[in-house]
C-alpha cells in the first residue's frame, strides 16, 4: 500500500503518491511544497499584545519554517507567506515588508506589530485578502463576480497589485461590471439633483422677509406640504388644460364669430393672469436669483405667458398702422405682423409643459430622454440611412415608369420615411417588380429599426418613474408624519397651558 504524500503547491487539490516528505529543509523546497491555503497557514488571530499570556502559548511551527514565512495578520486573520514568494513583487506592500531591512519603514507600511509573534497587523478586508494571498502564491489574480468592484479596486491598490496581473477573461468581465455600475452611480446622481428642490429652507435664512418667502415658496412649489398648495397645484393644472382647449377651439370657424371671439379672449386673459401671478410669486419668493433663471421649468412658465403680452403689443402696432398709414408698404408690414401674430400664438401650445412640474410621467419622460440621447441620436442616424439608401433605389428602379411619382430621389424621400416608420399611407406605390422588392426591404429594414431601442427605452423610463413615484409617495409620507406631530405637539402645549391657567386661577 502506498502511502499519500504532501499536498503539492498547485491551484488544484492534487495529492503527490510517494513517499512523506518532512519540512522543507531550503528555501527552493519550501517553495516548492508551500500549501496554496491550509489552517496552518491561514488562523484566526488570536490577540496582538497579550504579552501576559506568553507562557501560555507555545509555536507549533518548526523554527526554520517561521524564520521563512512572513506572518502576516489582516482584519483578525493570520496569513503565512515565504519571504521569497513576496520579494517577487517588490513593489507591492507585501514586497516592500519582505525586501525592507529598515524597522521605521516596515512600521510604516502596516497598521501595527507585534514583536512577541513577529506579527505585522494590518486593518484591512481579510475576505479580500485571500485573493492576494493566491496572487503571490500563484501570480494569477483572481476575481469573483459576487465582489463589489469599487471595494475590490481599493484594495488591490492598498496592497499596490495592479489589475493586468489578473486573467483577461476576468478582467474585461470585471471592467464591464465597473463600467455599469458607475454609469448606474451618475444616474443615481442625477435623478436625486432631478428630485431635489431647488430652494432649501436654510437658504432663506437671514434674507429679507425670509420666513414669508419661505412659506410662498412651499405654497407654490411643494402641493404636499399643506392643502392650500394643493389647490394651487390642482388650479394650475386645471388652467393649463383650458387654456390649451381655448385654444384648440379659437380655430373652429363658429367660435371666430364675434360673441365666440371675445369669450376666448376674455377666458385667455384669465389664464394668462393667472400663469402671470403663478410666476411673479415664484420670483418673489426666491432665494437664489439666478438658479430661479437657470431651471427649464421657470422657463417654460416664462414660455407661457409672454406670448399673451406680446401679441397684445403687435395687435396694438397694427391698429395704429391701419388707422394712421394707408399707404401700400405699410399695409405689406401690416401683413407681416399678422403671420407673426399667429406664430406667437401659436407659442401657447408650450403651456402644455407646464403639466410636468406636477406630472411624474412627464419627468419621467423628459429624463429619460436625456439619458438616452445616444439612443435616439443613433436611431433618428438609421432612420436618415434608410430613407436616403431606399430613396435612391427606388428612384434607380422606378425613375423610367411612365406616369411614375419617383421622378427624383427627394421626390423618394416622403415614400421611405413613411414605409421605415410602417405607416404605409399608399399616395405613392411602386408599379414594377424590382420596386416592389425595394419597398418590401424597405418596410423590413423599419420594422426591425422600429424594434430595437423600444425596450431600452421603456426599461428605463419604467425605472425612472418608479423612483420619482417613490420619492414622492416617500415626500408625502413625511409631511403627513411631521404634521401628526406638530398636531401632537400643539395640542399638548394647548393642554399644558389651559392647565397653568387653571392652576393660576385657583391659587
Amino acid at each position: 500500500m502506498r502511502q499519500l504524500g504532501k499536498r503539492r503547491a498547485s491551484l488544484s487539490a492534487s495529492l503527490k503518491i510517494g513517499n512523506h516528505r518532512g519540512c522543507c529543509q531550503t528555501p527552493e523546497e519550501e517553495e516548492v511544497y508551500f500549501p496554496f491555503a491550509q489552517d496552518s497557514v491561514v488562523k484566526q488571530w488570536s490577540s496582538m499584545h497579550n504579552v501576559t499570556e506568553r507562557s501560555q502559548e507555545k509555536s507549533q511551527d518548526p523554527p526554520r519554517q517561521s524564520r521563512c514565512l512572513l506572518n502576516i495578520n489582516v482584519g483578525g486573520k493570520s496569513f503565512q507567506i515565504p519571504y521569497k514568494m513576496a520579494a517577487r513583487y517588490p513593489i507591492t506592500r507585501i514586497g516592500k515588508l519582505a525586501i525592507s531591512t529598515d524597522p521605521m519603514k516596515k512600521l510604516k507600511l502596516c497598521d501595527d506589530y507585534s514583536l512577541r509573534r513577529n506579527e505585522y497587523f494590518f486593518d484591512r478586508d481579510p475576505l479580500i485578502f485571500h485573493y492576494i494571498f493566491h496572487f503571490y502564491r500563484s501570480g494569477v489574480l483572481w476575481i469573483m463576480d459576487e465582489l463589489c468592484p469599487t471595494n475590490f479596486v481599493e484594495e488591490i491598490e492598498y496592497w499596490g497589485i495592479h489589475l493586468k496581473y489578473s486573467q483577461r477573461c476576468c478582467r474585461i468581465l470585471f471592467e464591464e461590471k465597473q463600467d455599469e455600475l458607475k454609469e448606474c452611480l451618475k444616474i443615481q446622481r442625477e435623478l436625486e439633483a432631478e428630485l431635489e428642490p431647488m430652494e432649501r429652507e436654510e437658504n432663506f435664512e437671514g434674507k429679507c422677509l425670509g420666513e414669508f418667502r419661505k412659506a410662498v415658496w412651499n405654497l407654490i412649489e411643494k402641493p404636499y406640504s399643506s392643502t392650500p398648495a394643493k389647490i394651487i397645484a390642482v388650479m394650475s393644472s386645471f388652467f393649463v388644460l383650458i387654456s390649451i382647449v381655448g385654444m384648440t377651439l379659437s380655430t373652429v370657424e363658429e367660435m371666430q364669430l364675434k360673441t365666440g371671439k371675445a369669450f376666448m379672449e376674455q377666458l385667455e386673459t384669465i389664464c394668462a393672469v393667472f400663469f402671470t401671478s403663478e410666476y411673479l410669486m415664484r420670483l418673489i419668493s426666491t432665494a437664489t436669483f439666478p438658479k430661479f433663471l437657470r431651471a427649464a421649468f421657470n422657463a417654460i412658465d416664462l414660455v407661457a405667458i409672454l406670448p399673451f403680452y406680446i401679441q397684445i403689443l403687435f395687435e396694438h402696432l397694427d391698429e395704429g398702422d391701419a388707422l394712421y398709414h394707408e399707404e401700400r408698404h405699410k399695409m405689406e408690414s401690416v401683413g407681416k405682423l399678422g403671420k407673426v401674430l399667429k406664430l406667437i400664438k401659436l407659442m401657447r401650445i408650450f403651456r402644455i409643459l407646464k403639466l410636468a412640474r406636477h406630472s411624474t410621467g412627464l419627468r419621467a419622460f423628459g429624463f429619460t430622454m436625456r439619458q438616452c440621447y445616444q439612443q435616439v441620436c443613433c436611431l433618428l442616424l438609421f432612420i436618415a440611412l434608410g430613407v436616403f439608401t431606399f430613396s435612391a433605389l427606388m428612384h434607380s428602379v422606378e425613375h423610367d415608369v411612365p406616369g411614375t411619382n419617383f421622378t427624383s430621389i427627394p421626390d423618394a424621400w416622403w415614400w421611405a420615411a413613411v414605409s421605415l416608420s410602417t405607416v404605409g399611407y399608399g399616395d405613392t406605390v411602386p408599379d414594377t417588380v424590382l420596386g416592389r422588392m425595394v419597398a418590401f426591404g424597405c418596410i423590413s429594414f423599419g420594422i426591425i429599426l422600429n424594434g430595437m431601442p423600444i425596450s431600452i427605452l421603456y426599461n428605463k423610463f419604467s425605472d425612472y418613474y418608479s423612483k420619482l413615484k417613490a420619492h414622492e409617495n416617500e415626500t408625502s409620507l413625511t409631511l403627513r408624519f411631521t404634521k401628526k406631530i406638530r398636531f401632537k405637539e400643539r395640542a399638548l402645549k394647548k393642554l399644558a397651558e389651559c392647565c397653568s391657567g387653571d392652576a393660576h386661577v385657583h391659587g
